[in-house]
């Protein structure tokens, strides 16, 4: 199984690991866009009012051009430790055990703008870049990402895909056809039926999942064999529309 989570736009500063190397990430495949990417982010860091407008930096926020800046030079740290926010607080992987941050490693991606899909402990940098930015240089990153991203997956043949991202990432990388995969949406019951969880609790409850996920170290092949586990384990998961499958919290 792969577990495909989103990045968060808060990020851990440091990190003691060498600098960026994109021919050790996963995926190798995707090493000319990765590039082509990185290039773009830190060329336009040289200019920083330029960097800020497209960035859409406010004051507080302008020294993540500096992150940007030194994306190739900066130290690193595994990817699942530099994203902080609600779904990386509860997930809290820094306090799972060896073989809980193993599975991590060996079974979930978390989609980053610049780098395309990453493993939950490769090693990135700090770095500033969102989904829907539109870098100068290179095409926009839908254009980049998508056909290269779901070549990327269907080469790794995954048996089953489940997809935690949010609708932002699944567009910079759809999943390929011939792929089994179950997109997640986190409901709560409500007297009409149910409906969707604001954000904060939708990010939480993802969080929550994978670490349940990395604890109990499941065999899931497909999406009936994940609801098995699920209902096993005190979780609820439904069918949703359109294929779809819904947590429910």
């Amino acid at each position: 199984m792969l577990v495909l989570l989103p990045p968060s736009e808060t990020k851990r500063p440091g990190g003691v690991g060498a600098p960026l190397d994109t021919t050790r990430l996963v995926f190798p495949t995707l090493r000319e866009p990765r590039d082509a990417v990185v290039d773009a982010l830190v060329a336009l860091s040289a200019d920083e009012d330029a960097a800020a407008r497209v960035l859409k930096l406010s004051p507080k926020r302008r020294h993540e051009i500096a992150d940007n800046a030194a994306f190739r030079t900066a130290p690193t740290m595994a990817a699942v430790d530099r994203y902080t926010g609600v779904l990386y607080d509860a997930l809290d992987a820094a306090s799972l055990d060896d073989e809980a941050r193993s599975w991590l490693g060996a079974h979930v991606a978390i989609h980053s703008a610049p780098l395309g899909p990453v493993g939950a402990l490769d090693r990135i940098p700090a770095y500033r870049l969102a989904a829907g930015t539109s870098l100068p240089g290179v095409p926009p990153l839908r254009r980049i990402w998508a056909d290269a991203v779901r070549d990327a997956v269907a080469a790794t043949t995954p048996d089953f895909v489940l997809d935690l991202r949010s609708e932002a990432y699944v567009a910079l990388g759809p999943l390929p056809s011939t792929v089994s995969s179950a997109y997640v949406r986190v409901v709560t019951p409500t007297s009409e039926g149910a409906a969707r969880v604001l954000n904060h609790f939708n990010k939480h409850a993802k969080g929550e999942f994978v670490r349940a996920l990395a604890t109990h170290r499941p065999a899931v092949a497909d999406v009936h064999e994940l609801r098995a586990w699920a209902t096993s384990t005190g979780w609820a998961i439904v069918d949703g529309r359109d294929g779809e499958i819904a947590l429910v919290v």
